[in-house]
């Protein structure tokens, strides 16, 4: 009787009485189940992955970038593109340039012509009624000095009275007077002619005419009107970028910069900029200490001088040496075009550079851990 019941609770499995081990030996089905070899293989390619992907994050080198939008313009802000205005006031005479028109230094522009067709006539004629007055005048002084020196002399020896002399003394002062206002009216007469005499606009430089305000013999213009939009010509270019405020601590003068020109085929890789391809690169030149009402700053990079790489003054081949040549010619890449830069800035892993831009931070600043 004892026997039975204790086969009986040796069959049953509770935790504080286990099966019995021979019990477990009949159950085969336990023995067919095995770990599916698709799975093992899954299993060790996401652990290896993991690995891998561990150590590139770890070791591989990042550059860290700032980007933005911008467009080509000129370093020195008198090669910008400029009005021609009106010298004097007056009425348009006669054109002598259509739009697009390259001229050079000196070159006539426009005519103007004043109201009063006898003003030149009649400027001239009180220009010479100065300068026979201030002739005079001069005349007049030396004469009087004569008289003083001589009344002087004789004052002197006891042949002359004080008021004899002193009256020479103030004549001559008087007439210095009269020379001195006989003067400041011919410099008057003489500036007034030279002004009305500035009728004819010249160009300034050489360069193009880029647009000319539409006007004729109807047309009055007062001095400094607009005649014409002029472009110098030989301008030093440069591209002004416009940085995330978030960024631009780090953007500082001699920091490389990589190009995208629009209609220039390109393709970039941000941290990789040696395998960027119909890029080209630049140097930042200055950073402007105030931000845009929009929150960004203007960064001014200018154009490096080709090096030994390029392919001397035409255009490079759609290869990765464009990187170590100047900007296209002006024919492609003409002022105002849009540009998109990258501020190349410190190298680090590749992991951290992932973490800073899921965590939105900014880029690392090794001179402020200095």
């Amino acid at each position: 009787m004892n026997s039975k019941k204790t086969r009986v609770n040796a069959q049953r499995f509770s935790f504080a009485n286990p099966m019995d081990s021979s019990y477990l030996e009949h159950l085969s089905c336990l023995n067919r189940i095995v770990t599916p070899a698709p799975l093992k293989v899954v299993a060790w390619t996401l652990l290896a992955g993991f690995l891998v992907t561990s150590l590139a994050l770890t070791f591989i080198p990042w550059v860290q970038t700032t980007s933005g939008a911008g467009k080509v313009t000129t370093m020195n802000p008198r090669d910008r593109v400029q009005n021609i205005n009106a010298v004097v006031a007056g009425r348009i005479a006669q054109w002598y340039v259509n739009d697009g028109d390259s001229v050079s230094a000196g070159d006539p522009i426009v005519q103007i012509q004043d109201v009063d067709i006898n003003l030149l006539a009649r400027l001239e004629a009180q220009r010479q009624a100065a300068e026979r007055r201030y002739n005079a005048t001069t005349e007049a002084v030396n004469t009087a000095r004569i008289d003083y020196e001589r009344q002087e002399t004789l004052f002197n020896e006891g042949l002359a009275s004080r008021y004899d002399y002193e009256q020479a003394r103030i004549k001559v002062q008087e007439l210095l007077a009269k020379e001195q206002e006989a003067s400041a009216d011919l410099n008057s007469a003489q500036v007034n002619l030279s002004r009305q005499g500035s009728q004819l606009v010249t160009a300034p430089r050489d360069g193009t005419i880029i647009h000319v305000e539409a006007g004729d013999l109807a047309t009055i213009v007062s001095a400094g009107d607009p005649l014409a939009s002029f472009m110098p010509a030989n301008a030093e270019r440069a591209v002004e970028v416009y940085v995330d405020g978030r960024d631009i601590g780090q953007v500082t003068p001699g920091r490389q910069v990589r190009l995208e020109f629009e209609g220039w085929p390109a393709f970039q890789f941000s941290g990789i900029p040696d395998q960027a391809i119909g890029i080209f690169s630049g140097e930042v030149v200055s950073v402007e200490p105030s931000a845009r009402p929009n929150g960004t700053f203007r960064v001014l990079v200018q154009e490096p001088e080709n090096t030994i790489d390029c392919l001397g003054s035409d255009v490079p081949d759609f290869s990765k040496n464009m990187i170590n040549c100047g900007w296209p010619p002006e024919s492609y890449i003409r002022l105002g075009a849009n540009a998109r830069g990258w501020i190349l800035l410190d190298t680090v892993s590749l992991g951290f550079e992932l973490w800073r831009l899921l965590n939105n931070f900014p880029p690392v600043n090794n001179m402020a851990a200095n």
